[in-house]
């Protein structure tokens, strides 16, 4: 399977579904991530939700998570939160674990790598040298 049998990555992990798979095996990886872990609620289950959504129009499929909750500024949501590069690239790193999970092809995850990639980076606010362990 390659990205040219499909037209966006929603099909091509399998939709809504696929979508949700991927996040179900993120999510316990990012509570389980030391530096990613304190930045998340307790209960995960509504982020879990939100990221469903999001990923879902992200990756070229319905615009469920705008239709819910308007436009995504997801920058502005992140603002609140010390994210460094480090945190970036343990995001990215859960995701890739998440994809595997999912036995998605190889060029696939590279290619859901790199689109989400920009994004994670563009949420760096912090350096980390301000910050206070938690």
């Amino acid at each position: 399977m390659t990205m040219n049998n499909y037209s966006n990555i929603y099909d091509a992990v399998g939709g809504f579904e696929g979508v949700t798979r991927i996040v179900e095996a993120f999510y316990p990886r990012v509570l389980k991530h030391p530096m990613l872990a304190p930045l998340f609620p307790e209960d995960i289950q509504p982020v879990m939700e939100k990221q469903a959504l999001f990923l879902s129009q992200f990756f070229g499929g319905p615009s469920l998570y705008s239709d819910q909750y308007g436009h995504p500024m997801m920058r502005a949501r992140h603002m609140p939160f010390p994210i460094t590069p480090e945190r970036a690239e343990a995001w990215l790193s859960c995701m890739r674990g998440a994809l595997e999970d999912n036995d998605l092809p190889a060029e696939l995850r590279e290619f859901v790598i790199q689109r989400l990639s920009g994004p994670a980076h563009h949420f760096v606010n912090s350096n980390g040298d301000n910050e206070q362990e938690t």
